[in-house]
């Protein structure tokens, strides 16, 4: 009989892609196995799970707002609703473990998993973890992690240093520079400086870039490739074609493993899995963490990375710094080299391959004590 696993959570790319990514090691170690997620409904899980091949089932299930809204006093019934949903789900699927690997829907189905006695593993993409992990460490039998120090707030006995899984495509070798520089309209012979703010964009990165217009036209050896994002394409669309021919300007990158290949340097935000894309690319980057997330969690992985000299860290309200960072860089063959080395350092290359490993032995473990 086939091992059975239910992976839940979801909510960003940031807990969606490494969920997908276990469960594609899984698949290639155990071709049989049986895999089943539970993602939030009106998520992005919903979408992008049965893209990759996957099951999905929805809770109605959302995350408690910071603020005195309606929402908040329905939160109690939802989260009801979801752990009684979630039981159900167990009961039919009988998994031989669960996995969380955070966001609202993780939370019902693993703490419901460990309350009838399945196995439970969470993994933690963040240097500094989200609530429901924290909630769910004390029940978890494995905690896998991407940064060192997080004794700090899981069981140590519990905690297994994997890194975060990447998914397939920027796993891929982006192919050699100068090819990857023509594929966007490059020049092969010139510095590239690659900008980019997630698939929609972020705005001051964007408003970064439209401020500092004057010093990219003074450096005419430096090229860009700034993606400024779907939700921002009719307000930036105009400016970025101002910009040319020094810059090639699009909505949304298409290969970002030729992307990393073509870049020198990286002007990006701090999500956990944007860094570990850097450090399996060995790119020499300069993060701008977004403040509009759970906890300023951004701001602590780009100090972690920067306090290890593995990164340089500008603040959002002076995104614009960051296009003169990126070129005192450029202009620094030593530090170039002294950021890629230090990046480098965090690459988990086998993060998927190791969780996948750790999630079968504690199927197994379950089925030679039963």
């Amino acid at each position: 009989m086939s091992i059975k696993v239910i992976i839940s959570g979801g909510g960003t790319g940031g807990h969606v892609f490494p969920a997908i990514a276990i469960a594609e090691a899984l698949r290639v170690m155990r071709p049989a196995i049986d895999i089943l997620f539970v993602g939030a409904k009106g998520k992005l899980e919903m979408e992008k799970v049965p893209q990759a091949g996957f099951r999905i089932v929805g809770l109605a299930i959302s995350g408690f707002q910071r603020r005195l809204t309606v929402r908040n006093l329905l939160f109690p019934f939802r989260l009801l609703g979801s752990l009684w949903k979630s039981r159900g789900i167990l009961r039919r699927f009988k998994p031989d473990v669960v996995v969380g690997v955070g966001g609202y829907a993780s939370g019902p189905l693993v703490e419901m998993a460990t309350r009838m006695g399945v196995p439970a593993l969470i993994q933690e993409q963040n240097s500094l973890p989200g609530v429901t992990n924290r909630i769910l460490a004390s029940k978890a039998d494995r905690i896998c992690v991407a940064y060192e120090g997080m004794d700090r707030f899981f069981p140590k006995g519990k905690l297994l240093l994997t890194g975060n899984p990447i998914r397939k495509g920027v796993q891929m070798d982006g192919g050699d520079p100068d090819d990857a520089k023509r594929h966007f309209g490059l020049d092969p012979t010139k510095a590239m400086v690659l900008v980019v703010g997630g698939s929609l964009g972020a705005r001051s990165l964007n408003e970064g870039m439209r401020d500092q217009i004057d010093l990219i036209r003074s450096r005419t050896g430096v090229q860009w490739l700034w993606q400024y994002g779907k939700l921002y394409e009719n307000e930036f669309g105009t400016c970025a074609t101002a910009l040319l021919p020094q810059v090639s300007a699009v909505a949304f990158v298409d290969a970002m493993n030729m992307a990393y290949a073509a870049a020198d340097v990286v002007i990006t935000r701090a999500g956990a899995l944007t860094i570990s894309e850097l450090a399996l690319c060995g790119k020499a980057a300069v993060l701008v963490p977004s403040p509009n997330v759970a906890e300023d969690h951004q701001t602590k992985n780009a100090r972690a990375l920067a306090d290890a000299g593995a990164a340089r860290l500008v603040k959002d309200d002076e995104a614009g710094e960051a296009i003169s960072e990126a070129l005192r860089v450029l202009d620094s063959i030593e530090l170039t080299e002294k950021l890629r080395k230090g990046i480098s350092t965090f690459a988990k290359p086998d993060a998927a391959r190791d969780i996948a490993t750790e999630i079968l032995k504690l199927a197994e473990n379950k089925r030679n004590e039963s």
